[in-house]
């Protein structure tokens, strides 16, 4: 079982009063919006990463970190941002602003297709939150890095979201925290990241945190009657990412990416309750570096997998886009979104909450750190991630270790 553990309290205490001490920096005045693949973007850096976050829809992406000399952007943007005409978007299944600004990573309230009310709260395609216009808070830069703030209110079901978007000086991550206010009842939600994959079979290993159930979405994730295909068996259970049961009767390994070109499939992991942080990792060793997320197991206990390879055949997607991962880190029961998490289901039945009771006058927040880190040669399928006080350490199935600095503080909330 993956351990997270912390060093003295008294270590950490000294660490947050010290940084109390740091003159802070008063919040600039808005940074102007930048045209960035094809959307007006807020863009701001600190010395070893650069982020552009959409004002449309707030996607965290292109997101591109210094590192041993080179630049890497380990998050997918979708091709169609080239396009001169939006007649695809237009056309396409879900014809919504997020189809059109796809990238990086972006959160979702409430997470999902969201086709069936909840009562008479009908949501779009993964909420307001990944479509409609964030409004800019301000930008806030100290001599330990800079952070972001955006904010939008809600109407289908009236509240506020705030959103934080974080880099430190001298670290390879991002850093962001939403906080969720005045809404009241069950939901759903959950953060939508996409990694991209090099054009090469197999060239990313992946492996995540210990989790107690594995399963396929349990109704066919695409049709090929309008143009899509999957590859893994429908509904199919479990307990071996390298081990799914497919179409065909054979089984495919999810553990390394790209794979299965012409194909797009779904699948769920249940984290290990036991857990007080979850995560995951993919491995890129032609590459030599590493890409991992981390969060709070209570507040995002599921991972979906979002396998896309070119399986998708309708507009906007028309078969290009390939070697995408979407590692959706979520609470919520598949994709379905908001009806479906809240009522019972196969996953609830098992224990295992889909949804979460908010309180009008009870703010609720999420964490998410995702960055990359170097490894070295020869390392290989990250078998654990552990944390101690200002590190992340990567140890792999023979036993090689990598490690980066973290600010493992905003984790320990």
């Amino acid at each position: 079982m993956t351990q997270v553990s912390f060093l003295a309290t008294a270590r950490l205490t000294a660490v947050l009063l010290a940084a109390l001490l740091v003159p802070q920096v008063a919040w600039t005045e808005a940074p102007p919006l930048q045209e960035v693949m094809g959307e007006p973007s807020y863009v701001f850096a600190a010395d070893a990463a650069r982020v552009s976050v959409t004002r449309r829809g707030g996607h965290v992406g292109p997101v591109v970190f210094q590192f041993h000399g080179r630049e890497v952007s380990p998050l997918s943007v979708a091709p169609w941002w080239k396009d001169q005409q939006t007649q695809d978007i237009t056309q396409a299944r879900y014809a919504t602003p997020l189809v059109d600004v796809l990238r990086g990573d972006f959160f979702c309230v409430p997470f999902g297709v969201n086709a069936d009310p909840l009562g008479t709260e009908q949501y779009v395609l993964h909420g307001k939150t990944a479509n409609d216009d964030w409004r800019l808070e301000g930008l806030d830069t100290t001599e330990q890095g800079a952070t972001l703030h955006l904010s939008m209110e809600t109407s289908v079901r009236p509240g506020r979201v705030d959103k934080w978007v974080s880099l430190r000086e001298g670290q390879t991550a991002v850093y962001q925290r939403h906080r969720i206010t005045g809404m009241a009842g069950p939901m759903n939600y959950g953060h939508h990241t996409m990694v991209a994959f090099p054009d090469r079979e197999g060239a990313g290993l992946y492996s995540c945190s210990s989790y107690v159930y594995g399963q396929v979405a349990p109704q066919p994730f695409e049709d090929p009657a309008t143009g899509g295909y999957c590859a893994l068996e429908t509904g199919a259970v479990f307990d071996d990412l390298a081990r799914v049961p497919t179409q065909t009767g054979d089984t495919a390994d999810l553990t390394r990416f790209p794979a299965r070109r012409g194909y797009d499939d779904l699948v769920m992991l249940v984290s290990d309750p036991e857990l007080a942080f979850a995560w995951n990792a993919v491995v890129f060793p032609e590459e030599g570096y590493a890409w991992f997320s981390i969060r709070p197991r209570d507040e995002l206990p599921m991972t979906l997998l979002w396998i896309s390879n070119g399986g998708r055949h309708y507009p906007p997607w028309n078969g290009r886009h390939v070697n995408v991962m979407g590692i959706e880190d979520v609470l919520g029961y598949f994709h379905y979104g908001i009806a479906d998490s809240v009522a019972e289901n196969p996953v609830s039945k098992l224990g295992h909450a889909t949804s979460r009771v908010l309180e009008a006058d009870a703010p609720f927040e999420t964490h998410h750190v995702f960055g990359i880190l170097a490894v070295p040669e020869g390392f290989g399928r990250v078998r654990d991630l552990t944390l101690s006080e200002g590190e992340l350490l990567l140890t792999d199935v023979a036993g090689h270790t990598a490690r980066t600095p973290l600010d493992t503080n905003f984790l320990n909330r």
